[in-house]
């Protein structure tokens, strides 16, 4: 009997507030380098690191109008309709409940998160449920990465990758400033990102283009 494959699920977790093509490239990097067979994207519900985002329906909207074109993209809700604040522990914990018991889970997330994970809400079991991907920039170094770990360096700093980006520079922060100023974003998001945006009159744009 043929042995079944185990797939391997990257996770993009994020606020997506609004997504652009920085998350995108990330997870399509990442896709290719690790053998990924799909990635699925978690809107974050109420990120507990930040006091305001713009509303949850809208956040999920933006992302799935983002990634539709791309056949190895998915999304999922586990974290806005859990409600309360996010933590990747439970956006874990969710996900793995829906999927095969040998899949193979990729975290994606930023080199920057990855040196703060012991004040991640229990760091230890999130770091025993996933691999973790962290995606950085051209020599960017994650030499304290041992000393950022702790305790958790011996057991589990060999399931955390280095994934390096090409450059890009984009933010959701500048993206969500120049919309308020009125400036262009094309080429930072997809366009029907953008149609959405001022559809519904987002980050202080109004509804005409």
């Amino acid at each position: 009997m043929e042995e079944v494959k185990a797939e391997r699920v990257g996770i993009m977790g994020g606020t997506f507030d609004p997504i652009h093509y920085g998350h995108l490239v990330a997870a399509e990097t990442a896709r290719e380098a690790f053998s990924l067979d799909k990635i699925i994207f978690v809107p974050a519900g109420i990120p507990y690191f930040k006091e305001k985002t713009t509303p949850a329906r809208h956040r999920y909207l933006m992302t799935l109008l983002a990634i539709m074109s791309n056949p190895y993209f998915e999304i999922s809700r586990v974290d806005l309709d859990r409600g309360g604040v996010t933590y990747t522990v439970d956006t874990l914990t969710d996900l793995k409940k829906g999927l095969p018991s040998e899949t193979k889970m990729y975290f994606i997330t930023g080199a920057d998160a990855i040196l703060e994970i012991q004040n991640w809400k229990s760091p230890g079991e999130v770091l025993s449920m996933a691999e973790f991907i962290a995606a950085t920039r051209p020599g960017y170094s994650l030499e304290n990465l041992s000393r950022a770990l702790g305790p958790l360096a011996a057991e589990f700093q060999e399931r955390i990758h280095i994934l390096e980006m090409p450059p890009m520079g984009i933010s959701s922060t500048e993206v969500r400033q120049r919309l308020a100023k009125g400036r262009s974003v094309r080429y930072l998001l997809p366009e029907t990102v953008i149609t959405y945006i001022h559809n519904e009159g987002l980050y202080g744009t109004s509804q005409a283009r």
